[in-house]
């Protein structure tokens, strides 16, 4: 019964990426492009708008062009969603991407704003929207969530759309390119502990290069107060890595020429969120991990270790969001209120081999966490902090990197964890 219960579907994932998923929906001004990698272009403006950013005062025009998804009836009764979005944005463009969700009860959410985008930060800054709320329903920085779910009847997500809007300079002759949008929509019950999954009982590791946050502690500080607070960037550069991607040396100018590991300021300035004031925001990490050539990032909930294992067998790292204090994860030496970091390995005997960017340089990134341990930190929802109080856990939050034209094997692993 136990077993059972881990395994029971509690997440639903969807994600547009084809040609086809693109001619779909409805299209106002844009259009879906064919090739290698399809996508969503400006065909021929909808109209203009005017927006001042919030953070800077800047005011601008630009032209916009919108594109609403098919509504997705949800496979699980939601409690929180999450977008996600992998998008080419040239100086001059730059994303807003909207859900809205419908209730059991029929009801219709607003349309909220789960990200305003762009890789860089010279037209626009990158932001979330906190606070956006209907009664029933809440946005807080990257998650919408129902806001009483434990309640007997309570309101859950049974439809969504996604809206994207497209916008670039009046007359530009280049905008934004999207080549994913979608949601993963989840219903993880409250739970202290999980059900322990079975090991498979082989060892593996993946090569996935090693970079410590703390390195970076004291720098730019504009950027969520420096390195001390990197972990999600570090992590993802890791991963990023991991495929054979790094950012240009042009990318890397503006950073300190003393400083090791430059891509590692670089990957925290290019998922800051100005409204969030911090480098954690997860679908700016995955977006910004798709700006590098054919690589596909979104943000989802996997259901037990042994999804996360089938995972890096099959040559995919998995990059996971956990709480705990110091005493609940032997050899971590810290304890947390939430942090990243990238699973890359098991041992035989099941324990979880992680690149844990919270160590004193680069070379110390490599841990062994006793599998029932970290297992535990990662899936629960609710765990007493070190006050003795009820806080919260991210339920199986992780990130997933991948080629956005993956093996056989890794398209199998995939569709395995329901992300495909």
């Amino acid at each position: 019964m136990a077993q059972a219960a881990a395994t029971a579907r509690t997440v639903d994932n969807r994600f547009w990426y084809s040609y086809a998923h693109w001619r779909a929906g409805t299209h106002r001004g844009t259009a879906a492009l064919d090739g290698a990698r399809p996508g969503l272009v400006i065909d021929a403006p909808a109209g203009h708008t005017e927006y001042t950013d919030p953070h800077t005062a800047k005011k601008g025009t630009w032209e916009y062009a919108v594109w609403t998804s098919p509504v997705h009836r949800c496979g699980v009764p939601g409690t929180e969603a999450i977008a996600s979005w992998n998008a080419h944005t040239p100086a001059g463009t730059w994303i807003q991407i909207e859900l809205r969700a419908t209730y059991g009860s029929g009801a219709t959410t607003p349309w909220y704003v789960m990200g305003r985008w762009a890789s860089g930060d010279g037209d626009i800054r990158r932001t979330s929207v906190d606070g956006q709320t209907d009664g029933s329903s809440t946005v807080w920085t990257d998650t919408l969530a129902v806001d009483a779910p434990a309640k007997a009847n309570g309101v859950r997500i049974a439809h969504w759309q996604l809206r994207l809007t497209l916008h670039r300079r009046p007359g530009a002759a280049q905008g934004p390119t999207v080549w994913l949008a979608g949601a993963m929509v989840s219903d993880v019950p409250d739970r202290f502990t999980v059900p322990a999954s079975v090991p498979s009982r082989q060892a593996h590791e993946l090569k996935v290069p090693r970079y410590s946050q703390e390195v970076h502690k004291g720098r730019y500080p504009q950027y969520d107060n420096g390195g001390e607070a990197w972990c999600s960037p570090t992590s993802s550069q890791m991963a990023i890595e991991y495929w054979g991607r790094k950012p240009a040396a042009g990318d890397l100018a503006w950073v300190d020429s003393r400083y090791p590991d430059p891509q590692v300021c670089h990957a925290a300035r290019s998922t800051y969120d100005s409204a969030y004031k911090g480098c954690g925001n997860w679908p700016f990490n995955a977006a910004y991990a798709a700006t590098y050539p054919d690589l596909a990032g979104v943000v989802t909930r996997l259901r037990s270790l042994a999804d996360l294992e089938a995972l890096v067998r099959s040559g995919i790292p998995v990059i996971t969001s956990q709480s705990f204090r110091a005493e609940e994860l032997t050899g971590a030496g810290y304890g947390t209120a939430g942090h990243l970091m990238i699973v890359v390995g098991f041992t035989a005997s099941g324990d979880v081999v992680a690149n844990d960017p919270n160590s004193p340089d680069d070379t110390a990134v490599r841990r062994v966490y006793e599998r029932r341990e970290w297992e535990n930190a990662w899936l629960r929802t609710k765990r007493h902090n070190s006050a003795g109080k009820v806080a919260s856990g991210s339920g199986g939050v992780c990130y997933l990197y991948a080629p956005a034209r993956p093996s056989v094997i890794q398209l199998a692993a995939l569709r395995a964890v329901g992300v495909l």
